[in-house]
């Protein structure tokens, strides 16, 4: 018996001394995106194409209300129907036009804002990935999502910085 409770003392003791020297990183991630040089040019370039299809958009916007004034005048008037139906169908076929517009740029800007932004991405994981192996770390944790943050949970933002040359 005495030899039983000896073996698993001997063969537990490993696990407690290996759970004490259990570390975890934690920081976080969209601090860090805020500060990379990358994103302020991918934030730029979103921000210059939006104003593109801002203008656009106004363009459009100026042809509809025109368009809107001009059949309110040819009613004012006493049109022929004929008349006032192809006015009417101008301007369905011009808002038809604009709500095209508008979903194909939403779908861009959004196309556009993946693209930008998953390389960044990637390169922020790779630096978190990096710092972990290097300081053997059992886990890096968002600290932006931690309720708890306990003795074993050392702050590695500055390091993951360091890894992506960011002061």
């Amino acid at each position: 018996m005495l030899k039983k409770i000896l073996l698993a003392v001997l063969v537990a003791a490993p696990l407690f001394v290996q759970a004490q020297t259990v570390k975890f990183g934690a920081l976080n991630p969209q601090e860090i995106l805020n500060v990379m040089p990358e994103m302020t040019t991918a934030n730029n370039t979103l921000s210059q194409l939006q104003e593109k299809y801002v203008a656009q958009a106004k363009t459009l916007e100026d042809e509809i209300q025109k368009k809107e004034v001009e059949y309110q005048e040819l009613v004012k008037n006493k049109a022929a129907q004929a008349t006032l139906d192809a006015k009417q169908k101008e301007y369905e076929d011009l808002l038809g036009r604009y709500q095209t517009f508008r979903q194909t740029a939403q779908q861009d800007m959004q196309r556009q804002q993946e693209t930008l932004f998953a390389p960044i991405q990637q390169k922020l994981m790779n630096a978190i990935q990096a710092v972990g192996a290097e300081g053997h770390y059992a886990g890096i944790l968002d600290s932006s999502s931690l309720l708890y943050r306990g003795d074993n949970i050392e702050d590695i933002s500055a390091k993951v910085k360091a890894k992506l040359g960011i002061k």
